[in-house]
């Protein structure tokens, strides 16, 4: 959950379509100033330069406006793999223009814990927890030297799990 917060934060600044402005004035955007471009007059092409970055400056300045790579909307998605958070893959299209939708991610196991059942929850270096949600007998073992886990989006918004080459198990994420 603790990356699931800043990721929305980020996606919400991203997704406010105005930055900073009075009530009767136009939303400002990269846009805005790449408008100035097409103004012949260098008079006036400069006042609306000088015009439209002073406003998105002002904007980032105050927090109404953040400018967010792509690489970290990748972070983003990955950190939330798992979740169910629905505006997240449009907002991040309409960002960046496709949809790049995350089917798999493999990260550093920090720590498996077993049930008196014999089912795991796996801990990731990153933070995500995971629960097996199946009957499924997995093996793991520390001194063997498994280092990671795949989880893979599966059918039904359902996921699977392996560790390093091992069998899928299903498993359904809770932190």
């Amino acid at each position: 959950m603790k990356h699931v917060l800043p990721a929305m934060a980020i996606f919400t600044a991203m997704a406010a379509p105005a930055l900073a402005q009075a009530p009767d004035e136009a939303p400002v955007s990269t846009a805005t100033v790449y408008a100035c471009a097409d103004i012949e007059s260098d008079t006036d092409r400069l006042a609306c330069y000088d015009s439209a970055v002073g406003r998105l400056k002002s904007a980032e300045e105050s927090g109404d406006a953040v400018v967010v790579t792509r690489r970290e909307v990748e972070e983003v998605r990955r950190d939330s793999f798992g979740f169910s958070i629905p505006s997240l893959p449009g907002l991040a299209s309409s960002v960046f223009g496709k949809d790049e939708k995350i089917d798999e991610v493999t990260y550093p196991i920090a720590s498996v814990q077993s049930t008196a059942r014999g089912k795991f929850y796996v801990t990731l270096e990153n933070g995500q927890v995971w629960q097996q949600i199946d009957n499924k007998s997995v093996y793991y073992s520390a001194k063997r030297g498994v280092e990671n886990a795949t989880i893979k989006s599966a059918a039904l918004g359902s996921y699977m799990m392996k560790f390093d080459d091992g069998v899928l198990f299903r498993v359904e994420r809770v932190k």
